[in-house]
């Protein structure tokens, strides 16, 4: 689960030094050594009046990664040098006074850049302070664990700036066993968070208070009915949602739920891949088109097999030729792995097939059985 950094500290100065990651002192020794490298560059080709122009462009390159004030100081000493450069060794031409009001006016715009991206990044910072408090709120931090079930897993939107997307999880403890939730939203980021809470608050009710499992899946279904209805007066777009609803209890066999959601994999020897064969229902808020209900499907799940459950985010990964990441052959390398470790290893396997560009939301589950030890 990523976390997200605290709230940008109170005033501008300590905003403004928060966001820099360039040193003062390294600045101050770039400009005397690059000067000093122009002007004696210059002297010694008789050339230092075209060479030390090449400073104007100092403030531009300081103002995306240094402070205002380390901005005006570098436009200042600019504007200082092609001064001196000039009145020392004046052009032939009429450009004196065009070359020091170009460093002038690109030193200012400099500044207001500067301004204008440390504004920008205080912005960003409290929504990612807000955005981190309301998924807090909304996705629990993993692993969890309740009497049935160690579950570990990670999720990550692909909005750079937003701590919450579409896809949800969710584990319950109830007195029917430990029931599991995985669902990716339609839409990304903020704009499906409606549905997601409509869904996980449906969830956290139905698991617990209802006895079987297509009972839960109905209750979602209905959450997401009543949603859209509201949805739809308010002008907003209406949502379906794709699930899969697990049931642990403490006996050898599990049940499984899928409502258009990508497959459920299992990691235990020889059986390792899929694990539902039966045609996937359709997802919440449809089950309206569908002519009979969502199929129920029971399967083995023995101590020491790991269940895998995932969002699109992970069959859909891409990379740069258009290749999907080919999830089910890679699953025989993670058998004998811990939930821990088939989390760590599949997300670097995505972020190195992507190149680090995910370009959909991510979330992953692991589930295996719990010890007794664990407790």
């Amino acid at each position: 689960m990523r976390t997200s950094d605290g709230p940008p500290g109170n005033g501008g100065k300590r905003s403004e030094t928060a966001s820099s990651t360039l040193s003062s002192t390294v600045l101050l020794y770039w400009l005397l050594g690059l000067t000093v490298l122009l002007v004696v560059s210059g002297y010694l080709s008789d050339r230092e009046s075209r060479l030390v122009p090449f400073l104007i462009i100092l403030p531009a390159f300081v103002a995306g990664v240094g402070t205002v004030r380390q901005t005006v100081l570098t436009a200042g000493w600019v504007v200082l040098v092609v001064t001196g450069s000039v009145l020392y060794h004046p052009l032939q031409t009429a450009a004196n006074l065009s070359l020091i009001a170009f460093s002038i006016v690109l030193g200012g715009l400099s500044v207001a850049g500067c301004r204008w991206r440390i504004r920008k990044n205080e912005e960003i910072a409290r929504l990612r302070s807000a955005s981190a408090a309301l998924q807090r709120q909304i996705l629990r931090p993993l692993p969890l664990l309740t009497d049935q079930l160690l579950v570990d897993g990670l999720y990550e939107p692909a909005e750079e700036d937003s701590m919450v997307g579409g896809d949800v999880y969710e584990v319950v403890a109830s007195p029917y066993g430990s029931r599991v939730l995985i669902a990716d939203v339609q839409g990304k980021g903020l704009p499906a968070i409606g549905t997601a809470f409509a869904v996980l608050g449906a969830f956290r009710e139905a698991a617990f208070r209802e006895p079987d499992l297509p009972a839960v899946v109905d209750a979602l279904e209905n959450a997401v009915l009543r949603h859209n209805a509201f949805a739809k007066q308010t002008g907003d777009p209406e949502r379906f949602v794709t699930a899969l609803v697990l049931s642990v209890d403490s006996g050898y066999k599990a049940q499984a739920v899928n409502c258009g959601h990508v497959p459920l994999y299992i990691l235990y020897g020889e059986r390792t891949g899929p694990v539902l064969f039966r045609d996937p229902g359709v997802p919440l808020g449809l089950g309206s088109l569908a002519s009979e209900p969502r199929p129920v499907e029971w399967f083995d799940f023995p101590s020491g097999a790991t269940l895998l459950l995932c969002t699109d985010g992970v069959t859909e990964a891409r990379d740069p030729s258009g290749a999907f990441y080919p999830l089910e052959e890679r699953l025989a390398h993670w058998r004998d792995a811990s939930p821990e470790q088939v989390v760590r290893t599949l997300r670097a396997e995505l972020l190195r097939h992507t190149l680090g560009n995910l370009r959909d939301d991510l979330a992953v589950l692991a589930v295996r059985r719990n010890s007794p030890a664990a407790h």
